[in-house]
């Protein structure tokens, strides 16, 4: 995968991805930028939240699974000396639907552990926790 990454000046630079979308990266004002877009720190938890998110849909519904709706609360902690790097991340995801729960744990634990190759890119170490129609899932993943 190759792509190009401009600077913009100050502290803002603009990604073209090889699928054809900007993204605009910036710092905070409290880092000498304008707010012109989003932290890489924030990408790559997006990015992590992302690619699992996709796995999961494309697990369920490759179970024939009705998924009403979906989200997921990420978080992370950072070392506190540079390079400041993700020492963990969590991911809770949050589903609706007619989803029995030995299914969307399966469905969770496929893409944590052998799937998402953007969470097994990064060090963090990854906990992951569940819900589903608003009821806290009992299965350890």
């Amino acid at each position: 995968m190759e792509f190009k990454v401009q600077w913009n000046g100050d502290m803002a630079f603009s990604g073209d991805t090889p699928s054809g979308h900007t993204v605009n990266m910036d710092a905070g004002e409290e880092s000498g930028g304008k707010n012109g877009g989003a932290r890489p720190t924030e990408l790559l938890m997006n990015a992590v939240a992302g690619c699992t998110g996709i796995d999961i849909i494309s697990i369920l519904k490759k179970m024939r699974l009705p998924i009403e709706d979906f989200h997921m609360d990420v978080s992370g902690d950072r070392a506190e000396e540079h390079p400041r790097k993700f020492t963990t991340m969590h991911i809770h995801y949050d589903l609706k639907g007619d989803l029995p729960e030995e299914k969307v744990v399966r469905a969770i634990q496929l893409s944590k552990d052998k799937y998402c190759s953007v969470s097994h890119s990064v060090s963090a170490e990854l906990t992951v926790s569940y819900s589903i129609n608003g009821v806290q899932g009992t299965k350890t993943l």
